[in-house]
């Protein structure tokens, strides 16, 4: 599929007369492209879908919204937990621990196909420690909550009687209303010289110029709003999407949700961990032009949901319909 245009190509409709929380924008319902066909081979066939309208969190989930959702409810996110020997065959007892993945930045150039450079599990990292066992959330507020599996964003659903976006609700959203645009604000990187997105300037992963001001995560609002008015759709934090994770970005099968689609989700460089992933969204603050170009719409990464990071957040929707088949049909 070869489509070029950039033009807005949603309906009209009207949004409900009020938000159903505060901090949240009315997605219209309308058609676009989603996919990409010049970029990563799991972002293949771009393919048109309709979508039905639906209230989205105008940011992603802050440090600040999640510390409220905790003290509410007692709750205790999966990285706080220690894991359960049986899920991690042959695991090193030590690892078996309350912890969470945390970029480390290398001092020097480093073996980029080892990600084990720049990636470490440490102990007693997770939502309040984001940076390991002795940091805080000083200053971070209005950051992004990260270290959150797919377990916790559930659970904080429930809790804000929200939903999880599908991919294409996601991605949709995401443009702006622009049809088959590069970014979520057209086809510029740089409009003007102006920085759009907390992503990585420099060497990925040794040299980071923070050339957009940023060294890591930034507030959610640090950035300009795309055409429906939503921040942070791409870069800062990758955000989870409720799909399971397909090695295509074609339709989705009829049964989205059944047992096949979800075995199909494993990675199969790993088949003697069962553990399910779902599809990230957005890209993040690592991502870097000559590592992973992935802070576009169309992007896709298929995330464990037993694992968090500290460049993993969310946001969450509320759809005029909770029907998902609703939701999001082939044009």
């Amino acid at each position: 599929m070869s489509i070029v245009t950039a033009a807005p190509s949603v309906s009209q409709d009207a949004p409900p007369p009020s938000p159903p929380a505060t901090n949240m924008v009315w997605i219209p319902s309308g058609e676009c492209v989603i996919g990409s066909d010049a970029h990563y081979p799991e972002e293949r066939p771009a393919h048109r879908v309709t979508v039905n309208g639906f209230w989205m969190d105008r940011c992603p989930v802050t440090n600040e919204q999640f510390a409220r959702f905790v003290d509410a409810t007692g709750y205790v996110t999966f990285a706080e937990l220690p894991p359960n020997p049986a899920d991690y065959p042959g695991a090193i007892p030590e690892l078996l621990n309350p912890g969470s993945l945390v970029f480390t930045k290398p001092q020097h150039p480093v073996d980029m196909s080892h990600m084990s450079n720049w990636w470490s599990f440490l102990l007693g990292a997770d939502w309040r420690h984001p940076q390991g066992p002795d940091s805080s959330l000083e200053g971070l507020a209005h950051h992004p909550v990260v270290h959150v599996a797919y377990t916790d964003i559930e659970a904080y659903a429930r809790w804000a009687a929200k939903e999880i976006p599908t991919e294409a609700e996601w991605e949709y959203a995401a443009r702006g209303g622009l049809d088959n645009a590069v970014y979520a604000w057209g086809n510029e990187f740089l409009p003007n010289g102006r920085f759009m997105a907390n992503t990585w300037q420099g060497r990925f992963p040794y040299e980071n110029l923070r050339a957009d001001g940023f060294e890591g995560t930034s507030p959610v609002d640090a950035f300009p709003p795309n055409g429906y008015g939503v921040h942070d759709m791409i870069g800062n934090v990758w955000e989870w999407t409720s799909d399971w994770y397909r090695t295509s970005h074609a339709p989705a099968p009829g049964d989205c949700c059944g047992p096949s689609v979800v075995a199909a989700s494993i990675d199969p460089c790993l088949p003697e961990i069962r553990i399910p992933r779902r599809v990230l969204k957005g890209g993040s603050h690592l991502c870097a032009p000559n590592y992973c170009r992935r802070y576009r719409p169309a992007a896709r990464y298929p995330q464990p949901i037993d694992t968090s990071t500290s460049h993993v957040g969310f946001r969450l929707i509320v759809r005029h319909s909770s029907n998902r088949d609703a939701a999001v049909s082939l044009s």
